[in-house]
């Protein structure tokens, strides 16, 4: 194939490059700023799905792994904490097909509940992790990805943040594409069965496969050092704080690594003796600065002023020049809000009127915590609405155990909110409980992609569709009922009050579609 110029995004190219090297399968659960790439992946004609949630997406994965073919898993950063069960032991059964894991980091939470930096995931699981600081770069790393994950047969974390994944870029795609390989089975139950007595092997197997990958690091071209052989200021970074590191010192001596775990530590220390002083610049934690101090590599960390957000070139100017006075609050913008017409503002309505204390779920109806409804109380992660509100009606005085409404979404509670129902039917409070299920037959916070109970596949296809009603009742809820909340408004704050009055573990279904998505469909048929 000749070499293609193509307009990218940091996802887009990550997908471009999947399909080039031949993956079997990508899978995955929708997840700003990750959702693009398998978007993207199957646009192009690759197979990819959504998974019901991040550790079923690796799990399938893991699978098509031991089979020797490629894969691909696409989340955001809080869906590795889903999917670090089945990561942690990947590390040590090792794969034979390449395995890649997409980590898409959201520092400045442009749309998360949290800023973790999922570097530390690499060193805790003891994976090799690359970062790339634009498209070009997620199109390059994740071929290499594929080919360092193949040869030292372990999963690749490659991490993303908001800036590489959304911004857009000339990529040149060179690479000849590959068609998706299947091979004959290979078994090796020591490997693949972690059994204590098989692990213990295994542990000593990822050390080693590290220590190897280490000294591969040490010669790898993966980083680059730009700027005059010796100067007064030298950088070490990687992602996005390179773009920014350059623009704000062009004069500076940089080092730019690629593969960020293990750490090249004698190349940095070789770099580090040409500078007079030398700055890590780094978004998230300080998690380069003090492994390579803990190596005794003298270098400066930034300052804890710089821990929180996104950095940008006016930002790494004060990081390097030490100067952590405030900054200016930032002018008021026009808070986001529930569309109008959206299926869910009469729930919000008959919670907040009825003074209800509610346990909030992921999902676009988080807004519901917002003026003019106010009407959540907690929100923690995904599915945690359910045991919250449990806990709640556990924890408080009769009075205010029964005012307790647990709210999530259709795709948040195939995500992991069935077991919550199990948990309410099992350990019933007293005062019962109830649980909205606000079904508007999409993902939408992430961009309307499908799910198990919408009936399709990512690709739009038909699939088997879940039925909520049917497994709600098959876990043993006393009540489970299906009502449009804004058709049938007054039936449904009728509904609530009563289910409130009883000591009974309820279930109502809010099922009324998302316009937006009616609207995408209707596209679609045309």
């Amino acid at each position: 194939m000749a070499e293609q110029r193509k307009i990218l995004s940091g996802d887009e190219a990550v997908a471009e490059a999947a399909l080039a090297c031949g993956v079997k399968l990508g899978t995955g659960y929708p997840g700003t700023p990750s959702t693009e790439i398998l978007e993207h992946f199957s646009a192009i004609g690759g197979n990819a799905e959504w998974a019901p949630n991040e550790k079923v997406a690796l799990e399938v994965a893991s699978g098509v792994a031991f089979s020797g073919a490629k894969t691909i898993v696409t989340m955001k950063h809080v869906g590795v904490n889903v999917a670090a069960d089945p990561l942690f032991t990947l590390a040590y059964t090792g794969v034979e097909g390449g395995l890649i894991l997409v980590s898409a980091d959201d520092p400045g939470m442009a749309s998360s509940q949290n800023e973790q930096d999922n570097r530390l995931y690499a060193i805790a699981a003891q994976i090799p992790m690359l970062e790339p600081s634009d498209s070009q770069e997620a199109y390059d790393f994740t071929i290499r990805a594929y080919e360092i994950s193949e040869q030292f047969r372990v999963p690749v974390l490659l991490r993303m943040t908001t800036r590489v994944c959304h911004s857009r870029g000339v990529v040149k795609c060179w690479k000849q594409k590959e068609a998706p390989a299947s091979k004959h089975y290979r078994r090796a139950v020591r490997e693949r069965v972690m059994i204590p007595a098989f692990a213990r092997g295994a542990h000593v197997r990822l050390v080693d496969g590290m220590k190897a990958l280490a000294e591969w690091n040490e010669k790898s071209d993966l980083h680059v050092v730009s700027g005059p052989e010796k100067a007064e200021l030298g950088i070490i970074c990687a992602g996005a704080a390179y773009q920014h590191a350059r623009e704000a010192f062009p004069e500076a001596r940089i080092l730019k690594l690629g593969m960020t775990w293990p750490l090249p530590y004698e190349a940095i220390r070789a770099f580090v003796k040409g500078n007079a002083r030398t700055v890590v610049v780094e978004e998230g934690e300080k998690v380069m600065a003090e492994k390579i101090l803990s190596a005794g590599i003298q270098v400066e960390p930034k300052g804890d002023a710089f821990l929180f957000g996104e950095l940008n070139v006016t930002k790494v100017k004060r990081l390097v020049s030490k100067d952590e006075t405030p900054e200016a609050p930032p002018k008021p913008g026009r808070p986001p809000q529930l569309c109008p017409g959206c299926p869910h503002r009469k729930v919000f309505e008959t919670l907040r009127d009825l003074g209800c204390i509610v346990s909030g779920d992921i999902g676009c109806y988080t807004l519901g915590v917002l003026p003019p409804f106010s009407a959540i109380d907690c929100c923690v992660c995904m599915g945690a609405s359910i045991g919250a509100g449990l806990g709640l009606r556990h924890g408080l005085a009769e009075e205010d155990a029964r005012k307790v409404v647990s709210v999530i979404g259709d795709s948040t509670f195939v995500h992991s909110g069935i077991t919550g129902i199990v948990e309410m039917v099992y350990n019933k409070p007293a005062t019962g409980h109830l649980v909205l299920i606000l079904d508007n037959s999409t993902t939408a916070m992430t961009g309307l992609q499908e799910n198990p109970a919408t009936g399709r596949h990512l690709n739009m296809t038909d699939a088997s569709q879940l039925d909520l009603a049917a497994l709600c009742k098959a876990a043993g809820a006393d009540h489970v009922d299906v009502i449009d909340p804004t058709l049938r408004h007054d039936e449904f704050v009728a509904l609530v009050k009563e289910r409130l009055a009883s000591n009974d573990a309820s279930v109502i279904i809010a099922r009324r579609p998302c316009i937006l998505q009616m609207k995408k469909l209707s596209k679609l048929k045309k």
